[in-house]
């Protein structure tokens, strides 16, 4: 899983804080909105802020709450508490909500919602005024790299192209924001990674302020500026991509977004003694005696083999290979202990181990996040902690 770290962080900066007459700095912003289905709280207490030509990807698995999220800010639903704002207009709030025609959004769906009798001129220009329309039309067409398609039908198109049409058409009128519904889950797998970059380009090059929803967590993590990641209606984190993979702010983002290996262990003397070795424990804030998990992803953790040490190791800190995955640049070995602890430690393709192998492992990391386990701390706290080196405990590799 890769994640684009080209783009700068976004700083955010509060409509007050706006010279008056300047076009807002802010394209959304959504003020502790809330939407209810009966018993059931579908979004709750969400505070969004997206500046003028940002993508901002909303993950979040089925039934988190995303999409309604998108529905709220399109108008198709009314919020039953806080508020939206779009380009720096009020569009939704307790005595106001604005139809969907007059937010100034474009929107693309999961499936492409062509018109089959329009051909792709046709398609891009509904709706669009008389003057300047055929120009318009031309300039999208060019966008999207469809020149020389642009008087097929929908049928005639491979499903690639269709939602590129579908992009065209959303973004022809130059809407305020543009809304992506997980637009590629029907398409195949090489279709989707090649498309999602190029989804990405057009929208750059247009200048678009984006919000897209997906499931797909190498999806968000590549294409988006920032990541807003949902559970059960709330938002949990807002990171930039490598920040929300390498510093979860608690456990359930650090297992949704990756692969997460989350190694229990104890504080003492500042330090949070595991399995695989020593992390400096949140600058001495824990108390010795605090039970904690460290978070290591699986290209954090590198394995010797035990045949290859100087010195037998303790019995407790010895791994046994029980299973090898493959994914393709990489192969994951499971590494079990006798306790029945289980650790996935990445490899090259090129480099692995066979199953059975009994190994010792430990961290290729500076920083890993360290979460508090016991019940006097505070649910999902984190506190950033440091690796103590590259060597486990009860173990010395043998020198050359």
């Amino acid at each position: 899983m890769t994640a684009t770290l080209d783009s700068p962080p976004v700083t955010m900066t509060s409509m007050a804080d706006q010279v008056a007459g300047t076009e807002p700095a802010l394209a959304l912003r959504t003020l502790s909105l809330t939407k209810r289905f009966g018993e059931v709280v579908a979004v709750e207490d969400v505070r969004l802020e997206v500046r003028r030509g940002e993508f901002l990807g909303v993950l979040g698995p089925s039934g988190c709450g995303k999409t309604t999220l998108l529905r709220l800010i399109a108008g198709f639903e009314r919020p039953d508490g806080g508020g939206i704002e779009i380009d720096g207009l009020a569009v939704s709030g307790p005595r106001r909500h604005q139809p969907p025609e007059r937010r100034r959004i474009g929107m693309v769906f999961q499936e492409s919602a062509l018109f089959p009798h329009l051909d792709v001129i046709g398609n891009i220009g509904f709706g669009l005024p008389r003057r300047g329309r055929v120009t318009r039309v031309a300039e999208m067409v060019a966008l999207v790299g469809l020149a020389g398609l642009q008087h097929r039908m929908p049928h005639e198109l491979s499903g690639g192209q269709q939602q590129r049409v579908a992009l065209a058409r959303a973004l022809a009128p130059d809407p305020a924001l543009i809304l992506l519904d997980e637009p590629l889950s029907s398409l195949d797998a090489t279709l989707r990674a090649q498309l999602r970059v190029e989804v990405r380009e057009i929208l750059r090059a247009a200048g678009a302020t984006t919000v897209f929803v997906t499931h797909d967590q190498g999806e968000a993590l590549e294409i988006s500026d920032r990541v807003a990641v949902m559970r059960a209606g709330r938002i949990e984190q807002i990171s930039t991509p490598s920040e929300l993979y390498l510093r979860p702010i608690n456990r359930f983002v650090a297992g949704f977004v990756g692969e997460a290996n989350l190694l229990p262990g104890e504080v003492r003397h500042g330090e949070v003694q595991t399995l695989v070795g020593r992390f400096r424990a949140g600058n001495g804030t824990l108390a010795d005696g605090t039970r904690a998990e460290v978070l290591l992803r699986p290209e954090q953790l590198h394995m010797l083999p035990v045949e290859r040490l100087s010195t037998p190791p303790r019995p407790e800190t010895v791994l046994r290979i029980v299973r090898r995955v493959f994914h393709g640049s990489e192969v994951h070995h499971v590494l079990r202990s006798d306790s029945g602890l289980e650790l996935e430690a990445a490899t090259p393709s090129s480099s692995t181990l066979e199953i059975g192998t009994e190994v010792i492992a430990h961290a290729r990391a500076r920083e890993v996040p360290v979460y508090p386990l016991d019940a006097d701390a505070a649910p999902g706290s984190m506190e950033p902690a440091e690796a103590m080196g590259p060597t486990p405990i009860g173990a010395e590799p043998r020198r050359p």
